[in-house]
């Protein structure tokens, strides 16, 4: 058993790549929910058991070298599989009468509730992480039809480096776990009383593209 308190660095940065080039790299799969754990147990692809015992502010990237053994050559890299997000932009929403403004986030809100959806929100954009097929998601967002809001996907691994420890726990942690959605869809009965997806407030404008749901949405920023 390896213990692993802390990372080495990242595959892509110069000094790994071009070290892992003529190296044995041993994969460490981790889904989600793993991903945000700091206390875990688990063997790598080549069967190297590992004990993570990380800083709680520590969260692991795909990419991450863990261990690195120099006489064999062999590097211990973390690979992450994270869902796609959906981003919903309202920011044109907001730009309305403030009557308008409060009947579209409250129909919003309702709609991703009533689907179990958790749902992050950062300046005038909500994350919501794919908890079902894609199809579903954009049929039940067409099915509203909210005016001046727009979405657009995006690969899990691109949001992430714009969420806090906590924000990706709740956009990636359970995002796994089976989803109360219709298969077919369709928001729950309007009567039925259902929490609302919930919100952060961390607003931060980081450059996030986005889109409608034929033409998927990218993340900008610094790249790892």
């Amino acid at each position: 058993m390896i213990l692993i308190e802390s990372t080495l660095g990242h595959m892509r940065a110069p000094e790994w790549r071009d070290r892992l080039a003529t190296a044995t790299v041993d994969p460490l799969h981790l889904d989600q929910w793993e991903a945000q754990k700091s206390r875990l147990r688990k063997a790598t692809e080549g069967g190297l058991e590992l004990a993570l015992s990380l800083e709680r502010n520590v969260q692991l990237r795909d990419g991450d070298v863990l261990h690195w053994e120099e006489a064999a050559r062999r590097a211990v890299v973390a690979r992450i599989a994270l869902n796609d997000v959906m981003i919903v932009e309202i920011g044109p929403a907001l730009a309305g009468p403030p009557e308008a403004i409060v009947r579209t986030l409250f129909e919003l809100g309702h709609a991703l509730g009533n689907q179990h959806w958790p749902a992050i929100v950062k300046g005038d954009r909500v994350y919501v992480p794919l908890t079902v097929d894609r199809k579903v998601m954009a049929s039940v967002m067409k099915t509203h039809a909210f005016a001046d809001i727009t979405y657009g996907f995006a690969p899990g691994i691109e949001v992430l480096p714009y969420m806090t420890p906590h924000e990706a726990r709740r956009l990636f942690g359970g995002a796994g776990q089976a989803s109360h959605a219709h298969p077919q869809g369709q928001a729950h009965d309007q009567d039925h009383p259902h929490d609302h997806a919930q919100d952060h407030d961390h607003p931060h404008d980081h450059a996030h593209g986005h889109g409608h749901t034929d033409a998927p949405a990218h993340s900008q920023g610094p790249g790892r």
